[in-house]
């Protein structure tokens, strides 16, 4: 199986099912000396586990980590970082009645057709508990842009019909994090939660948007070419299980914008940096980045599994009536809200480290 690695430096590889016993990882490339904040990777790992409100998927795992190697004595040593996270509350027979059906909008089909045989306990590599490992490695990434002043955030903007009136600046954690959410706005969170609970109580799921922010990030990073900053970007979010669709900047409205609208023009701030007094192009131009704050939103379709009666087919291609079981979120995006953060680390980190080489 291909494509279970992300990053050219900073690179990381990982393994694991949604109900094997572990799921696990090999993070390389991460310079030597990093201090390491173990209990900040744990809180990292803490806000994307399962089972941390109403609105999430209730089955329970504590998603401690395991430490294998690559840090000795609270730093990094250069070597590769090896990491395992085990499966504690996986419940497989809820899926057996499901092995012979394919579940509608799953990987289920898809899967099948490309490799002749599928593990069919929670979708094994094709399910979202595999992004567990993503945290893990955006953890220390994010540790690692620290030294050089990057932050990354995001937050829930949209959920179903719902949508934020504006979402044009950097949140900190704790204004994220002040609900079940992670929107940063009560009002908009309270109506959003609600209506997420309404359709959990029909069987039924919702999508919803999750808006980035990154700033401290100096003007240079990126390539011009095929590894444009906001391309690694986009396939980073794309690669999230549920996404189906991401913009950065002014996104699919600059369609509709004259080019005297949309331009971003240059000014000298009072400490004497090259900035723009707009920021259409979302922090990136011409692949690389420009100083001002990278901002992007990302789209989550709603989760596939629903908890009522629904047509599809047999593996023979019979018509039959899947009634799903299992304990799964009515609505990704408060959880996905971490893993959004991680990738946007990782492909930081890895840019980071690119642009260290890319002149004397």
């Amino acid at each position: 199986m291909a494509g279970n690695s992300f990053g050219q430096i900073f690179r990381l590889t990982s393994f694991g099912e949604s109900h094997g016993p572990a799921l696990g990882g090999v993070l390389d490339g991460c310079p030597s000396g990093l201090p390491i904040d173990l209990t900040a990777v744990q809180a990292d790992l803490d806000r994307r586990r399962p089972g941390q409100s109403g609105i999430t998927t209730a089955r329970k795992e504590a998603d401690s980590f395991e430490l294998l190697s690559g840090v000795f004595e609270g730093r990094t040593t250069g070597a590769p970082i090896g990491f395992i996270i085990r499966n504690r509350d996986e419940r497989s027979s809820d899926y057996d009645a499901m092995a012979g059906s394919f579940r509608p909008s799953h990987a289920d089909y898809t899967t099948t057709a490309k490799y002749g045989h599928r593990d069919h306990r929670g979708g094994g590599r094709s399910s979202a508990r595999e992004t567990v490992c993503r945290v893990f490695a955006g953890a220390i990434a994010r540790q690692l842009l620290a030294t050089v002043g990057v932050e990354v955030g995001a937050c829930v903007s949209g959920v179903g019909p719902y949508q934020l009136a504006t979402a044009d600046r950097f949140f900190s954690r704790e204004e994220v994090d002040a609900n079940i959410l992670r929107c940063p706005d009560e009002t908009a969170a309270d109506q959003m939660i609600r209506y997420i609970e309404e359709l959990k109580s029909l069987g039924d799921t919702t999508g919803g948007v999750i808006t980035g922010f990154v700033r401290g990030i100096p003007a240079g990073w990126g390539e011009p070419v095929f590894d444009k900053l906001h391309a690694d970007l986009g396939k980073a979010m794309l690669s999230i299980n549920a996404v189906h669709g991401f913009e950065y900047g002014s996104g699919f409205a600059a369609a509709a914008m004259k080019g005297s609208e949309h331009n971003d023009v240059f000014t000298t701030a009072k400490d004497g940096r090259i900035v723009t007094r707009t920021n259409h192009s979302g922090g990136i131009q011409g692949g690389i980045s420009n100083g001002m704050d990278i901002r992007f939103r990302v789209a989550f379709k709603p989760v596939a599994t629903l908890l009522k009666p629904q047509e599809t087919v047999d593996t023979g291609g019979n018509p039959t009536v899947l009634e799903a079981k299992g304990r799964h979120d009515p609505c990704v995006v408060p959880r996905a809200v971490p893993i959004v953060e991680a990738m946007t680390c990782l492909v930081l980190a890895d840019h980071y480290l690119r642009h260290r080489s890319s002149r004397l």
